[in-house]
This record gives structure tokens, sequence and C-alpha cells, in this order.
């Protein structure tokens, strides 16, 4: 293995700092990024989610609602 060194600023390495966890070397976590995101990568992100569905499609009405009286 190759290794290069190259010069981040603070923000950057605590950005990737946040990602890498205790098992992902700074590499993995970049090398993430170069992946292509599949719909299917964010099934099931919302199950633990304490949302109300019903009153968050109430409150999509009532935007789009609004919307359309600004149209008109």
């Amino acid at each position: 293995m190759v290794n290069i060194n190259i010069s981040i600023r603070k923000e950057a390495y605590e950005f990737l700092s946040s990602m890498k966890g205790e098992n992902k070397s700074f590499s993995d976590v970049i090398l993430e990024f170069r992946k292509e995101k599949s719909v299917m990568d964010f099934f099931g992100c919302l199950k633990d989610a304490n949302i109300d569905w019903k009153e968050r499609e109430k409150e999509m009405k009532n935007v789009r609602e609004s919307f359309n009286r600004r149209l008109k």
C-alpha cells in the first residue's frame, strides 16, 4: 500500500473524522464519496423516526394549496 500525505483544513479533518468512527480509515470515508447512490440505499432510513405522517401529509397539502393560490 502506498501512503501519500495531503494537507486539509481543520474543518475538513473534523468533518471526515466525524464520519470515520472507530472501524473505518480516512481512506474508507473518502472513497465512500465516489459511490453512486441508489434510492435503495435510503430504504428504512426513517423507520425509527418519530414522525406523524398524517400530520406531515396535511402540512404538504397546505403548502401546495398556498402555492397554487399565489399562482392565480
